[in-house]
């Protein structure tokens, strides 16, 4: 009787949404790495340099503007002519260098300002315009990276349904909420609400931002696991918009590093300070490293 009790308790409808939910967010995990590991993913990048107006060389030479890794570039690849706004790159004499699968002689780079950047490749590299601000730089990235090479995956707090939580959403009407970042600047970005919760007796909040073009709102958030068990300067999560209701669900099993825990060449949003949250988030991603 025991036995056919214990049998039946593994077949309810509980059971089977909790199993259905486990691999729900296991299949996330795999998709995250899936993502994070992929040949131009965030495990790839090798430089990040800040140019000037004028003209900047790119190569390996220790001089330039742009310096990419030793073993993957000539001295001189190029040079990105920076003037009025627009970034120029003039490929360097007898050097491939292709964009869309076209050898370069000389071609405007459009940033990533507004949606796709010009990337340009040279072997295994691949390197384009970002903006911060007013200031232009480039980011290159090796699908051969050592970092790459050397993945050895993220370990996780285990997955618990308990850390799924019910919450309520306060909309915003045209709010923006100022994000600091690890340039130590900030960037005002648009706020269509607050994620209001509970976590044992505490009612805790969390200021939601909108994304261009994501279905589902961003949080960027601190807890007091970072710098013991998580990255020390906060992880990220997506939460779904709420319903007609108003209430949607948070997932901690889904919080994730930033890249900056993968990588010095990465630019970083933090936590604005009304997301610090002063309870222990023991729920996704672990730090990676020593980043």
């Amino acid at each position: 009787m025991v036995l056919l009790l214990a049998l039946l308790s593994l077949t309810t409808p509980g059971r089977d949404r909790e199993v259905s939910y486990r691999t729900g967010v296991e299949k996330w995990r795999a998709d995250r790495i899936a993502h994070l590991t992929a040949e131009d993913g965030w495990l790839t990048l090798v430089a990040l340099s800040w140019l000037h107006e004028g003209d900047n060389a790119v190569g390996a030479a220790p001089s330039n503007a742009v310096v990419l890794p030793a073993t993957k570039s000539p001295a001189l690849l190029g040079r990105i002519r920076v003037a009025g706004g627009k970034a120029t790159f003039e490929a360097a004499p007898g050097v491939d260098v292709t964009h869309d699968g076209k050898k370069v002689g000389s071609l405007e780079l459009a940033s990533d300002e507004k949606g796709e950047p010009t990337v340009l490749h040279h072997g295994t590299l691949r390197f384009y315009l970002i903006r911060r601000g007013d200031r232009l730089a480039v980011r290159a990235k090796d699908s051969e990276s050592a970092a790459r090479k050397s993945f050895h995956g993220i370990e996780s707090y285990p997955i618990s349904p308990a850390w799924r939580v019910d919450a309520r959403f306060e909309p915003h009407s045209g709010k923006t909420i100022a994000i600091p970042n690890v340039l130590g600047g900030f960037t005002q970005e648009p706020s269509p609400g607050t994620f209001v919760f509970r976590i044992g007796q505490q009612e805790l909040r969390l200021d939601a931002i909108e994304e261009e073009g994501e279905s589902e709102l961003f949080v960027i958030f601190a807890d007091r696991t970072n710098g013991a068990t998580t990255y020390g300067a906060g992880r990220f999560l997506y939460a779904p918009r709420p319903g007609t209701d108003g209430r949607t669900v948070v997932d901690f099993n889904k919080a994730y590093n930033p890249p900056c825990a993968f990588t010095p060449f990465a630019t970083c949003p933090l936590p604005p300070p009304q997301n610090r949250l002063p309870v222990a988030i023991e729920a996704g991603e672990k730090k990676y490293g020593s980043h």
